[in-house]
């Protein structure tokens, strides 16, 4: 797939994420000492063709430059949690592929799949099973190479949200992250820059922002109840797991949420500004919150680690 790219490419990763009508692009420069850097981040309208935005976009955007990544969205994959599967990390993954075939509405014998160990001590080892049909995985795969633009990793927004939990932690406890999309709402738990957990949550950043006063307020009652139930939860499950705190992205124009949050749960919560552990310099326009929120899942995917694998 990638033997026809010559040009070398830019440090870190460029991540690419296709939204229902905008394509959000940001290019994350990690350093050795200081604040990974932000270098790059636009969002343009489209259509829906992928494979023609990218190609209209390779040169004013030197696309051919960058190694690149991309999200699977909510709908086109599964992330379960099952148990470790022995052997060698080809004859795991198969194990598992067959494990999983009546707990997906997919043929599981052309899917990706990828599994990731979740690390916590003193239980019968656990991993992540991430699965995609190829009808998620292929349409990205040959937009990019139709446009002759190196696609080196498919990832999922679980890990681009863990991305993000893990410029905030404190060594050696766990973080709850709390963000919402178009879509719906992700809640992740993470420590030392694993996910240990995630669910989704069925509420979405446009039901908060249309909703009326009164149904808004429904709305904050039942992600808060939601969300201390999935506390409980997890001190119960994973009891040796400390938590020090639940992150939350505002949503713009939704005003309150935060405070609320913070006067129904038990855990310290705290406001995700990105501008406290990512440097901006080069990308100011990232300092408007609007920008932020609309960027959130991109910039995660762009803080992709080097040595981790692809999710798909």
């Amino acid at each position: 797939m990638l033997s026809f790219f010559k040009t070398k490419s830019k440090q870190g990763w460029l991540a690419v994420v296709m939204n229902e009508s905008r394509a959000d692009f940001v290019h994350v420069r990690r350093q050795a000492d200081g604040l990974p850097q932000v270098m790059l981040a636009e969002s343009i309208e489209h259509s829906g063709a992928a494979a023609a935005l990218l190609t209209g976009l390779r040169r004013p955007m030197e696309l051919a430059g960058y190694r690149c990544t991309t999200l699977l969205l909510s709908g086109k994959y599964q992330l379960i949690q099952t148990e470790a599967a022995e052997g060698e990390p080809d004859e795991a993954r198969e194990a598992v592929r067959w494990r999983l075939k009546d707990q997906v509405d997919f043929a599981v014998d052309s899917a990706a799949i990828d599994l990731l160990p979740i690390p916590v001590e003193g239980r019968t080892p656990q991993i992540f099973a991430a699965i995609a049909p190829e009808s998620s995985v292929a349409p990205l795969i040959q937009a990019f190479q139709h446009a002759k633009v190196r696609l080196s990793a498919i990832d999922l927004p679980e890990f681009a949200q863990r991305n993000l939990a893990a410029l905030f932690e404190q060594e050696g406890r766990g973080v709850v992250t709390l963000m919402f999309d178009e879509r719906d709402g992700l809640l992740t738990f993470t420590k030392d820059g694993e996910l240990i957990l995630s669910r989704r949550v069925e509420t979405s950043a446009r039901q908060l922002i249309s909703a009326e006063s009164e149904r808004r307020t429904m709305l904050f009652e039942r992600i808060a109840l939601d969300l201390q139930r999935s506390l409980d939860n997890f001190d119960r499950v994973y009891s040796s797991v400390p938590l020090s705190k639940v992150l939350v992205a505002p949503i713009p124009g939704v005003d309150g949420f935060v405070d609320y949050l913070r006067s129904n749960l038990t855990l310290p919560v705290v406001a995700i500004d990105l501008a406290t552990v990512l440097d901006f310099s080069a990308v100011p326009a990232l300092l408007d919150p609007l920008r932020q929120f609309q960027c959130l899942r991109a910039i995660g995917a762009a803080l992709r680690d080097e040595t981790t694998k692809a999710a798909a």
